[in-house]
């Protein structure tokens, strides 16, 4: 039995739909029916029924779907071997929120360069969200998460490191030179990053919990552009001190002492079921390396 008709009962199982596992796989779409017909016939037993809506798994789809991939898995296991060999080169695809993209990952991407100069990494701007959708499609090879807890089956996530945050505003501020309660805190204005991002979402809940307040909240899709309402005097905004720094440093931002704020747990995640290429092993290391020094 040839492994890539394997390869097509798991990507159909997954994606349920006859169109979208041939885009998927670059087949046609009657390729694909071919493919899972000749596997039935070989199996002796019916895998999917075919409804209008799609394809769904019938009792023993469901049943031999998990032998399916680990004989794949064993099969990504023997190539792995295989090219242990020689140096580490390929393409590795890594999502993580703008918050890391702009202050950690071209730092990573730098160091991995000295070690691995075959290495190519790909950085794609993600929330937790569309980094997981990622990571179950196949688009991404590893996420960098700003959660709490990354509790999935189906994702292997390590938590690597946790960053400080920071309350700023402008160096005239009203509150830049004094210690201010939840209840002050309420009344100013924020610019904060897009819904989604964790810590700005704990900060938004924290503010919005104040009885009788009625915070004026601002969500951007980008950072720079919160960072710089703040610098020009317009309100407040939380950030990881990594993207602050600098703005602090010289002095186009400053702290606002306040209420005590958490760190960011930060998580590199990826598919539970896929092997790791060497590739993706170097940055894996290069990545907690660069936060270990941190």
């Amino acid at each position: 039995m040839e492994t890539r008709l394997l390869q097509t009962f798991a990507t159909l199982a997954r994606t349920g739909s006859f169109t979208a596992a041939a885009t998927e796989l670059r087949l046609a779409q009657s390729t694909v029916t071919v493919q899972i017909k000749a596997l039935e016939k070989a199996l002796g037993t019916r895998l999917f029924d075919r409804l209008a809506r799609g394809a769904l798994l019938t009792e023993d789809g469901r049943r031999l779907l998990g032998a399916a991939e680990e004989v794949l898995e064993a099969e990504s296991r023997l190539f792995a071997a295989a090219a242990e060999e020689g140096p580490v080169t390929g393409t590795v695809v890594v999502g993580a929120g703008e918050t890391l993209c702009s202050a950690h990952l071209p730092v990573i991407v730098a160091a991995l360069r000295e070690l691995h100069p075959e290495v190519e990494v790909q950085l794609e701007p993600r929330g937790t969200s569309a980094a997981l959708t990622g990571l179950r499609s196949g688009q991404l090879d590893l996420a960098l998460l700003l959660e709490e807890r990354v509790d999935h089956a189906d994702i292997n996530a390590r938590h690597i490191a946790a960053q400080p945050l920071d309350l700023l505003c402008a160096p005239g501020h009203r509150l830049a030179d004094r210690t201010a309660t939840w209840e002050e805190l309420a009344k100013e204005d924020f610019f904060l990053h897009e819904q989604g991002c964790s810590y700005s979402d704990w900060l938004a809940d924290q503010l919005q919990a104040v009885p009788g307040a009625h915070p004026r909240m601002t969500r951007f899709g980008s950072i720079e552009a919160a960072r710089s309402c703040v610098t020009a005097g317009l309100g407040l905004t939380v950030l990881p001190h990594a993207n602050a720094s600098r703005a602090l440093a010289e002095g186009r931002l400053t702290l606002v002492t306040g209420p005590p704020l958490p760190d960011v747990p930060i998580h590199l995640a990826h598919h539970r079921r896929r092997q790791p290429t060497r590739a993706a092993r170097a940055v894996v290391q290069a990545v907690v390396r660069h936060f270990e020094q941190a």
